[in-house]
């Protein structure tokens, strides 16, 4: 099976947990909860992890950020991540362009 940008994408929408930006150390951090990353990081900081490893490029268009997928894969948790073969082909394919979709933030829950 040859994997295309749509099963890149589907890929990206399924990964499970959250990551939080720790104001103390400068770094993101990765959580299956909310709830678990304690009073170091600022509850607007703490984004789904599928909504993380997407960023802006316009006000409607948003590119699948290969940095932001690569300290996800650096955390050695893909099962828990939900970080599937089509996200490490898109990783080790840095040769093609960055993918771009039309798309938005979820809406915070809560």
């Amino acid at each position: 099976m040859s994997i295309t940008t749509q099963h890149i994408c589907a890929a990206a929408d399924a990964l499970h947990g959250f990551v939080g930006f720790n104001g103390k150390t400068g770094q993101y951090i990765v959580r299956f909860s909310e709830d678990s990353f304690g009073l170091d990081v600022a509850a607007d900081s703490i984004v789904p992890t599928c909504e993380f490893v997407w960023t802006a490029q316009t006000d409607e268009t948003m590119c699948l950020d290969r940095e932001r997928l690569q300290l996800l894969a650096a955390q050695n948790i893909d099962e828990r991540l939900n970080l599937g073969e089509p996200l490490r082909v898109y990783l080790r394919r840095s040769d093609l362009p960055a993918i771009s979709a039309m798309r938005r933030l979820l809406p915070a829950s809560g």
